[in-house]
């Protein structure tokens, strides 16, 4: 049987274990590592101790600002629910009250009664206002302390009800209307004396708004009655506004006092817009500065590590030494190795002493080669031995100029690269001049890129200056012209104030003159801005009589600023010839009316012989009765309204075909669709008299109207009505088949939005495909004797009105039966009811 060992053998076994892996391990250090432990283990335990002593006492200080800030907090939050509290119940009074005002369950004395006990008994309620919805008051109640107080001007402004209003209580007083809740105020500044914020209880009566009812409250009434005597006796509660600007405080304000080191803000509910109360106290801890214990402790321990860093510095000294010997030794081997750029030192003569492996590597040379060597040096090109050679003097005198100088270097296979060669004294360690040091770098592909770059530079350059555009680049932040190119100097100069009116912007020398001027676009993202394209607008310059085409862009100039590059085009030219071509097709449109009425003469003729007929027989008739003696005066006054009504009848006829033929520039008028289509259907009579063809029309109700010339699009109608009773004529369909039918209603298309649709339908012969495809063409036409102007004139007339038209045949299975045109008008600003009338159409 085997025992086991006591249990106390066994633990001094396990202590014994860590005890001796430290000596084993203390025996593998060298003396002088084991000498450093030696020295440092002190150390340790000093800096230790000094650890532990300053955490005890900053936990101990620690603990001290914790309970005086928790203080501060705690009277803050308490002052905050107070006043809170009471703001509460003062706006239930005041909404019982605006309920009492809204049903008229009080009159204005009993108002200002309850005004005057509300105000009374509670002190931090200075007034109390009942203002209409045009904000003007009907009664208000003031308390007497503010009146006794306040300057007699001041007073007498208040009471006036013309009296300038703040704009926070005008703000307060919208959000009261449009929010139909109480609504507090901003705090502002009534007088130079005091400082107060107003709640708006909407006024509600059946539903509407009728008004406000308005009190205000003095922030310093707030602080003096609402913090406990015992809260402002330990820290000082103040209320601030969002730009930290006090607006009352329990104490007055001092210049040179200290800043409170304890700060607590919390919220000003429920008025909040950035008003905050804070409470501010003073620590009365003293800090570890103030507590000599401290300091002793602190004495003590660094004198005793001065003492151990003392002895641990003169055994460190003779290490020190060779570490840097070594370690500079080191660096200047990787810092040879590593450099890109050649190096080479020559003593005073020009015998070169130095190269590193950059050099050889850059001349093909090696350093046994190089080193030792007089000039002339076997990089030098034998062709420039002579510009070498005075480099090489100018070198040596100390004469090279500081940035630099490029040479021509030839490699040991025989090939040749550009460098630059950059010359310094060589100082010995006693300050005497012992040669020169030349650093060379190959700039063979950088003065490549350089010369790409040059001619690029001038190859831009030449087409800017060809264009004949003018182009110019402005700086963003101040306004300098950057860049300008000829046409933009023959123009307007190298003044930037032109840049800057071409893209519809102030000018730099306006924006500087401002006092407040700042830079509208700084802050936002550069890389947004440049991906923004082009924004193209005409503009005209009165000086040079010219129309130019501008668009401008911003983008990132050559040194990283934000410019803006404008591209002006000369479109004087096309404008001219927009302008004639527009006088051209009013004439034409004029002409295509007294063509129309030029083919309805003689049916017009026809229309104007029936009441000049009937009135040549009722005048022959009263003619004749009057000399038999039997006409009776009911005989006559009948026989004259008859004349009379075929005279105006007459007369509508020519003033209807003098409106519609007379030439006056387009005028777009508010329009309704009914009128348009009666006044055209009062004109197309006559053709479809002629043609024996009959139309029924349908406007649909509650159309929207069109901003639109009455004038034009009547002709647009007329002429499509009367290419279908022509086409119908032509076709010869009997009675039953010579009708058209037009129709209003409205629409909604994707490309146009809410329009309204004209359609003539007819039962004629229809399109063929060759001829809807060149509809619209200028002097087109199917007819024998057509102009070939109607339509083309009735698409621009539609297009200028921003509208559409279309045309197709109608088929009866793959028989054609007819043709329909459209046009769609888009319908102008809608009322507020017309909307929901347009959708019911829909």
């Amino acid at each position: 049987m085997q025992l086991s060992p006591p249990e106390h053998l066994v633990s001094q076994a396990h202590r014994s274990r860590p005890k001796r892996w430290f000596w084993s391990w203390w025996r593998r250090q060298s003396p002088a590592r084991q000498d450093r432990v030696a020295t440092l283990a002190p150390l340790a335990s000093v800096l230790l101790f000094l650890a532990a002593i300053v955490a005890a006492f900053w936990y101990l200080r620690n603990e001290e600002v914790e309970r005086e800030v928790e203080s501060v907090k705690r009277d803050a939050e308490l002052v905050q629910q107070q006043i809170r509290l009471r703001l509460i119940e003062n706006q239930e009074q005041l909404i019982r009250l605006a309920r009492e005002v809204g049903t008229h369950a009080i009159d204005r004395a009993q108002f200002l009664a309850q005004a005057e006990g509300m105000v009374r008994n509670r002190p931090e309620m200075i007034a109390i206002s009942w203002l209409n919805p045009r904000q003007q008051v009907l009664a208000r109640h003031v308390t007497a302390n503010l009146v006794e107080a306040m300057p007699r001007d001041l007073a007498a402004s208040e009471a006036s009800s013309e009296a300038p209003r703040p704009k926070e209580t005008t703000d307060a007083f919208k959000d009261a209307r449009d929010l139909r809740q109480p609504i507090y105020s901003r705090p502002f500044r009534q007088n130079p004396h005091l400082v107060v914020f107003q709640v708006h209880v909407p006024l509600i009566e059946q539903g509407a708004f009728a008004g406000t009812l308005v009190a205000e409250y003095s922030l310093e009434s707030m602080l003096r009655y609402f913090v406990p005597a015992e809260v402002s006796r330990r820290h000082v509660v103040s209320l601030v506004d969002e730009d930290e600007e006090m607006l009352a405080s329990t104490v007055t304000p001092q210049r040179g006092r200290a800043a409170p080191t304890l700060v607590y803000s919390v919220p000003f509910s429920p008025v909040d817009h950035g008003v905050m109360l804070r409470g501010e106290g003073y620590r009365t801890s003293f800090g570890l500065i103030g507590n000599t214990l401290f300091w002793m402790v602190l004495a003590l321990s660094v004198l005793t590590v001065w003492m151990l860093l003392g002895t641990w510095r003169h055994m460190r000294r003779r290490s020190q030494i060779q570490g840097a010997l070594v370690q500079e030794t080191n660096f200047r081997r990787a810092m040879e190795n590593s450099m890109l750029t050649g190096m080479r030192a020559m003593d005073m003569e020009g015998r070169i002493s130095y190269v590193n492996p950059a050099f050889s590597a850059m001349t093909g040379f090696t350093e046994a080669e190089l080193i030792g060597r007089l000039p002339p040096y076997p990089h030098w090109a034998p062709e420039l031995l002579d510009e070498s050679a005075r480099l090489l003097r100018q070198e040596l005198a100390g004469l090279s100029p500081a940035g630099g100088f490029e040479v021509r270097v030839m490699r040991k296979d025989g090939t040749r690269f550009d460098a630059r060669m950059y010359v310094s004294p060589l100082i010995d360690a006693r300050g005497h001049q012992t040669g020169w040091m030349t650093s060379m770098t190959n700039i063979t592909e950088a003065k490549r890129v350089r010369d790409q770059l040059t001619a690029s530079h001038e190859r831009f350059t030449t087409v800017l200056e060809g264009l004949d555009a003018a182009v110019s680049v402005l700086s963003v932040q101040n306004g300098e012209l950057l860049f300008a190119n000829r046409s933009y100097k023959l123009w307007f100069g190298s003044d930037a104030r032109w840049h800057a009116q071409l893209a519809g912007e102030p000018s730099a020398t306006s924006r500087g003159d401002r006092d407040d001027a700042v830079d509208n676009l700084s802050g936002l993202p550069t890389a947004e801005l440049t991906e923004l394209g082009a924004d193209a607008r005409e503009v005209f310059v009165d000086t040079l009589q010219k129309w130019f085409d501008v668009r401008a862009r911003y983008l990132q100039w050559t040194d990283g600023r934000l410019a803006q590059m404008l591209i002006a085009t000369d479109i004087t030219a096309r404008r001219r010839m927009e302008e004639q071509a527009s006088q051209q097709a009013e004439r034409a449109q004029v002409t295509s009316r007294l063509v129309t009425m030029g083919e309805m003469a003689s049916s017009v003729a026809h229309e104007l012989n029936q009441p000049l007929a009937a009135i040549a027989n009722y005048c022959n008739g009263m003619i004749s009765r009057a000399k038999a003696g039997t006409l009776q005066q009911e005989d006559l006054l009948m026989a004259l309204e008859k004349t009379s009504r075929q005279a105006h009848r007459a007369g509508q006829i020519i003033h209807r075909i003098r409106n519609f033929v007379k030439r006056s520039e387009p005028q777009r008028t508010p329009s309704r669709a009914a009128d348009l289509v009666e006044d055209t259907l009062e004109l197309a009579g006559i053709v479809l008299r002629r043609h024996n063809v009959a139309i029924h029309s349908y406007v649909a109700q509650r159309l929207p109207q069109l901003m639109v010339d009455p004038i034009l699009i009547e002709q647009v109608l007329l002429n499509l009505i009367k290419n279908a009773a022509e086409a119908i004529d032509q076709a010869q369909r009997p009675p039953q088949r010579r009708t058209i039918e037009l129709r209003v209603v409205p629409r909604h298309t994707p490309e146009i939005g809410g329009v309204i649709e004209f359609t003539v339908t007819d039962t004629g012969p229809g399109l063929k495909e060759e001829v809807i495809s060149r509809l619209y063409e200028a002097f087109f036409s199917t007819k024998t004797d057509g102009l070939g102007i109607g339509l083309s004139l009735c698409r621009s007339i539609v297009e200028s009105h921003h509208g559409r038209i279309r045309a197709e045949n109608l088929y009866n299975g793959t028989h054609i039966s007819g043709c329909r045109f459209t046009v769609w008008l888009p319908v102008g600003n809608l009322g507020a009811s017309e909307p929901s009338q347009f959708a019911e159409h829909l």
